[in-house]
C-alpha cells in the first residue's frame, strides 16, 4: 500500500499536486508538450476524476531529465522512453534484491539460531569422550582350523 492511501494528507514526492500549466512552468516545457509526452507514455500523470492530468514533483523532475536528453544528449523520444523503462527495471531489480537479501539475512538468523538449539540438546552425559592413543600394536589373526560342520 502506498503513502498516499495510508495518509492521504501527506505529501510525498509521488503525491500528484500539480496541474499541467503549473509543471509546464516549473518544467520549463508548454503544456503541448506535456500532453505529447503523456500520450507516448514517457511521462504519464494521474488523472483526476474529470480526467484532468495532476504532475507529482516526480513527474517534474523526469519532465526534466527527459528534456535534459532531447535537447543536450540528442536521443530521440523513443530512446527516451526506453531509457525511462530500463532505469524503472534497475529500481524494481534493487529493491527485489533488497527484499531477497533481508529474507536471506532472516533465514541465516533462524538456521544459526535452531543449530545452536540442536547443539544445545545433545546429551554429552551418554557417550563420554575418550583420547585415543595411537599405538604402534601388532594384532595377528588367525582363523581357527574349525569350519561350520567340521
Amino acid at each position: 500500500m502506498d503513502a498516499r492511501r495510508r495518509n492521504p494528507y501527506k505529501l510525498t514526492d509521488e503525491t500528484p499536486v500539480y496541474v499541467i500549466s503549473v509543471a509546464a512552468q516549473l518544467s520549463g516545457l508548454h503544456p503541448q508538450t506535456l500532453r505529447q509526452y503523456d500520450r507516448l507514455g514517457l511521462v504519464s500523470p494521474d488523472r483526476t476524476a474529470g480526467r484532468g492530468r495532476r504532475y507529482s514533483a516526480r513527474d517534474i523532475e523526469l519532465l526534466r531529465q527527459v528534456q535534459q536528453l532531447s535537447q543536450d544528449e540528442g536521443i530521440n523520444l523513443a530512446g527516451i522512453k526506453r531509457i525511462i523503462e530500463l532505469e524503472n527495471q534497475v529500481t524494481a531489480l534493487e529493491a527485489r534484491v533488497a527484499e531477497l537479501t533481508s529474507a536471506l539475512e532472516g533465514a541465516a538468523v533462524a538456521m544459526r539460531q535452531r543449530e545452536a538449539q540442536v547443539h544445545a540438546s545433545y546429551r554429552r552425559d551418554l557417550v563420554p569422550y575418550q583420547d585415543v592413543q595411537q599405538t604402534s600394536a601388532l594384532v595377528v589373526w588367525r582363523p581357527s582350523g574349525r569350519r561350520g560342520g567340521e
